[in-house]
């Protein structure tokens, strides 16, 4: 066998009292080492949504029973009352669509994630202002809950954030819901959105003292690896 190939010689340095180990590899060797070390970057850049921090708290609704409409900790209290509403549509954009998932979390009113030291998984960080639905047969969903406050020290809009789960495929996260009337809402973050799901920014309508916000939501849309 050629001793060049898959071989690698050593030799020993002694510099300063110091022992120093030079490893001299075959460029064929060096190329799948290089490669097995970028591999991971690699395959995060190619799942659904790409690269997702907090994605998997969407499973953590344990055994609870998802119907189209959930009430968030906090409703009864928080002010002003929300009620986020809005229908998921298949890629064509058109035809609803049924038995998606969608997580949603917040800050409390002074742009806190709010534990009560009992959580458990990514509750720990995304706090206990958060819930779950899944679409109805006409692809609907509602989320009963409060409008929350920017993060202390004011320099990012008032949020909501929002993950989804199509039935076989990976869940990934879209756009977040902003408020139009937000005076942190600038130009720069305007443009900077990638409208992941379509457009996350709303106007609230006050109606029977609740602020109502529609959230269309459809698959896909500038979603990166979507399938």
């Amino acid at each position: 066998m050629n001793k060049l190939l898959y071989v690698m010689r050593t030799r020993l340095l002694i510099e300063k009292n110091q022992l120093t180990k030079v490893v001299i590899v075959h460029p064929a060797m060096r190329n799948l080492f290089i490669g097995l070390l970028l591999w991971p970057l690699y395959s995060q850049a190619q799942i659904l949504g790409g690269p997702c921090q907090g994605c998997e708290a969407l499973l953590e609704y344990g055994n609870k029973t998802l119907t189209s409409t959930d009430t968030l900790p906090g409703f009864k209290e928080g002010a002003p009352q929300m009620i986020i509403r809005g229908t998921v549509f298949q890629k064509d954009g058109h035809t609803p669509a049924e038995g998606i998932i969608i997580y949603a979390y917040h800050t409390n009113s002074e742009g806190i994630y709010p534990t009560r030291g009992n959580e458990t998984g990514w509750g720990r960080r995304h706090g206990y202002i958060r819930g779950w639905a899944i679409t109805d047969k006409n692809g609907q969903y509602t989320f009963y809950t409060f409008r929350p406050g920017s993060y202390p020290g004011r320099t990012a809009p008032a949020h909501v954030h929002l993950t989804i789960k199509e039935p076989g495929k990976r869940e990934y996260y879209i756009d977040d819901i902003m408020f139009e009337d937000d005076e942190l809402l600038s130009q720069s973050i305007r443009k900077g959105r990638k409208n992941r799901g379509g457009n996350g920014i709303v106007n609230l309508k006050e109606e029977n003292g609740f602020f109502w916000a529609r959230r269309d939501i459809f698959l896909g849309l500038n979603i990166p690896n979507y399938r």
